[in-house]
């Protein structure tokens, strides 16, 4: 075991891959889930969306080892309500990009302002799916700002224009392309979802007026708060010089033995003193979202865990090596392979693609879990 640090605190101090695994854990809220969706979501910063569903979305497999008690489609009930649309008084959290990556993602309301300059930037550029509108889609906006503004949320297929948008992922109504973009500029906001289609309403019916009130930040403050987002969502991270700069008063740099330097939230440091390394009942085998914040950058996950993975559902399939959408299996503080799950919705059965899992390390209780909270047999 090694030795007990004295936050005093060092400039730097040199860890192990093996302590390094055993804080990522804990400071994922993988040892402990949160009590809430709302108090995972204000520890992680946002929640990544996915509408791909193989064995469950990304956001809930996600959440689902990080929330007790959690549920499939939980998260979208928190953002937009179940039996009725929240109101925008009632709302804590909602859906948009981020700036940096442009993934699609539950924030909660502190982040509204930080994503502005990105919006207003979108509406000059030329981008068949987040850009300025064409010519068409100027034409059809009073249409879709005035039916929306009459009877709230509405989805694409709310409106008759059968034209057509050729959009990065191919082709749409004229509609569906118009709304799409007015999202990426703000203009309108994802209020409901049924399954994966968007309802959109206007941003003061989604969002609470006092939200929408917030200041504009200044450049420099809007570049910490994304430093700062990406250490709330990986805990232990490799920053760039930029990032670095503008948060160096928020995180310790932590020296990674025979690896390479990272760096810790100072306010995450009093959990390297809690931490454990006698041998005990190891923790139970977790399948791990393939968009994970334990193993999304591909480097951290290298030096620390020595696994190398990539999500590789958009990877040609002769040139696959894990399959779809295969899921890594976190036995313990290791890394030990992959389960490749499918759901049969139809036949109520969970099943297994593939697997391929280290000689030792049981999967099938972790499998067994997935099957339940899918409400499937394994």
């Amino acid at each position: 075991m090694e030795p007990v640090l004295n936050w005093a605190v060092p400039a730097q101090f040199t860890i192990t891959a093996a302590t390094a695994r055993r804080f990522m854990r804990r400071a994922l809220l993988l040892n402990q889930p949160a009590a809430t969706i709302e108090a995972a979501l204000t520890h992680h910063g946002f929640i990544q969306i996915d509408p791909i569903n193989v064995c469950g979305r990304m956001h809930d497999l996600i959440l689902r080892n990080r929330v007790a008690g959690y549920r499939e489609g939980d998260l979208m009930r928190h953002v937009h309500g179940e039996d009725q649309i929240l109101s925008a008084t009632t709302r804590v959290a909602f859906e948009h990009h981020q700036p940096a990556t442009g993934n699609l993602a539950v924030f909660t309301h502190d982040a509204w302002p930080h994503l502005l300059a990105a919006m207003q930037a979108r509406t000059k550029i030329k981008s068949a799916w987040s850009g300025r509108l064409t010519k068409a889609e100027r034409e059809i906006e009073k249409t879709i700002f005035e039916a929306i503004t009459e009877k709230g949320p509405l989805s694409s297929d709310a409106f008759s224009d059968d034209r057509k948008s050729t959009r990065v992922w191919g082709m749409a109504t004229l509609p569906k392309s118009a709304m799409q973009k007015l999202f990426f500029h703000g203009r309108l906001l994802i209020a409901q979802r049924q399954g994966i289609r968007r309802h959109y309403d206007l941003p003061e019916r989604v969002l609470p007026a006092a939200v929408l009130k917030l200041p504009a930040p200044t450049k420099q403050e809007t570049a910490r708060w994304e430093a700062l987002l990406k250490m709330r969502q990986r805990r232990l991270a490799w920053l760039k010089r930029a990032e670095l700069a503008v948060i160096a008063d928020l995180v310790q740099p932590v020296q990674l033995k025979d690896g390479p330097l990272l760096h810790c939230l100072k306010s995450d440091l009093p959990l390297f003193d809690q931490l454990d390394g006698s041998q005990g009942s190891p923790p139970p085998s977790l399948l791990i979202a393939p968009l994970d914040p334990l193993i999304y950058d591909r480097r951290v996950t290298q030096a620390v865990w020595d696994y190398d993975y990539t999500w590789e559902v958009y990877t040609p399939p002769a040139r696959r090596v894990r399959g779809y959408y295969a899921l890594p299996v976190l036995s313990g503080h290791e890394l030990v392979g992959h389960v490749d799950p499918k759901a049969d919705r139809k036949s109520g059965k969970l099943t297994i693609v593939s697997r391929k899992v280290r000689r030792g390390h049981a999967t099938k209780p972790a499998e067994v879990s997935l099957a339940k909270f899918l409400g499937l047999r394994a």
